[in-house]
């Protein structure tokens, strides 16, 4: 038997979601992000920052997350064709382990919601 493990060294950088018209959307930071070893009772931020490439406004819905450990701010206003958006995670590193966080992007008209990660360990 024989098992081969390749890491997943990709860089989102030039992840293009479509699946509403005209509406494009590209990351300009990674999809998941690794706050490394943090201090137990600090907060830690992370911006995760997309592009709309599309040629008509993109508009972010809403932002899910898994717990309230982790809180979510992000661009409400629409997003112009060629303008930038910001997601503003904010983990509260109150208990000490690692942890790997799923928080969910919902735009508009779009079918599937988009997927970041947040993960590190906590000292």
């Amino acid at each position: 038997m024989m098992f081969v493990f390749l890491p997943n060294t990709q860089l989102q950088t030039s992840h293009l979601a479509s699946d509403a018209p005209g509406s494009k959307l590209a990351w300009l930071t990674e999809q998941d992000h690794d706050f490394g070893a943090i201090k137990q009772g600090r907060p830690v931020k992370f911006v995760f920052q997309f592009k709309n490439t599309g040629d008509t406004p993109l508009t972010l819905e809403t932002v899910r997350t898994t717990c309230g450990c982790t809180a979510a701010q992000w661009t409400e206003t629409p997003i112009a064709p060629g303008a930038t958006g910001d997601i503003i995670i904010e983990y509260d590193a109150y208990q000490s382990g690692s942890f790997r966080k799923k928080i969910r992007v919902f735009f508009e008209e779009r079918k599937k919601a988009e997927i970041l990660w947040i993960q590190g360990e906590t000292e």
